[in-house]
């Protein structure tokens, strides 16, 4: 049952950072004419730092960890994020030629769930 509640905790804290993350690129994008691809990645870099404080105080009740270690691996694994939902959303845009907001949407959700929350669980916030 723990690992459900986990599971759901975890998902809630990526909806919130993705909210955030979607917001601040829509923002960027429509209000200061922004590059779709850079305001694509820095509402990546947004959500990234949502995520993880959500994360480590509240998804994983990781805060009694040291914070050096799980920022690391966070860094890490957010770099892998970083790099997938940027290509995906170049892809789609350039490639399929689909609108910047849903691209970003497709590839935020395909990341969030096959990527972020196996390594967070597996690989930041694991018990060391």
């Amino acid at each position: 049952m723990a690992g459900i509640i986990t599971f759901l905790k975890a998902n809630v804290a990526s909806l919130v950072a993705s909210a955030c993350d979607f917001g601040f690129t829509v923002l960027l994008k429509e209000v200061f004419a922004v590059d779709a691809v850079v305001a694509s990645v820095s509402g990546t870099v947004l959500g990234g730092v949502i995520n993880f404080l959500i994360g480590r105080y509240w998804a994983f009740n990781a805060a009694s960890k040291s914070i050096a270690g799980q920022g690391l691996r966070y860094l890490i694994t957010w770099c892998g994020s970083l790099l997938l939902n940027a290509l995906g959303v170049y892809l789609l845009i350039h490639f399929a030629e689909i609108d910047y907001r849903i691209a970003k949407l497709i590839i935020s959700l395909t990341v969030a769930v096959a990527y972020n929350y196996p390594m967070q669980k597996k690989y930041v916030f694991k018990n060391i």
